[in-house]
């Protein structure tokens, strides 16, 4: 009798373990349309140049916990005739600005975009892009994979 209530028990207690371990193993929620899983954008500032028509530039920070190496490679603005990731570097002994070579990122990578170093240059800015409007920004990654965020339009002269 112990043996045939012992089979039951056993399954019970089998299926009552299996439907935790369900639990714990349930994947992590999808990433939004348009972005990478793992990759966060803070402080995502565009700033439009003192004279108009002159190019903006988008400054912000960047943090990659996701598994997957990548490199970002390019980046489009809406409402801009085109960007260019640009990066300040020294050549012939002078610093100056160029187009950035692929950003790569791995696991734990921080990056900041910033005034003197890394940034997004905009060419051709519209009058869609007025402070106080938020820009959409894309970052292209090799490969062609994309992630999206909104960037606060500024004007001139205030914080960058």
């Amino acid at each position: 009798m112990t043996t045939a209530l012992a089979a039951p028990a056993l399954l019970a207690a089998t299926l009552g373990l299996s439907a935790c371990a369900d639990e714990a193993e349930a994947p992590a929620a999808a990433p939004a349309e348009g972005t990478i899983a793992g990759m966060e954008i803070t402080d995502a500032r565009l700033v439009l140049a003192p004279v108009e028509g002159n190019p903006a530039a988008v400054y912000f920070n960047l943090s990659y916990d996701g598994e997957k190496g990548l490199a970002i490679r390019d980046a489009e603005v809406e409402g801009a005739g085109s960007a260019d990731i640009h990066d300040v570097m020294e050549y012939d002994f002078k610093m100056q600005m160029n187009t950035s070579a692929p950003i790569p990122l791995t696991k734990g990578t921080e990056v900041a975009f910033e005034p003197g170093g890394k940034h997004i240059m905009v060419f051709e800015p519209s009058d869609a892009l007025a402070p106080g409007s938020t820009a959409k920004v894309t970052l292209i990654l090799a490969g062609g994979a994309t992630h999206e965020f909104e960037a606060e339009v500024r004007e001139a002269g205030e914080e960058r």
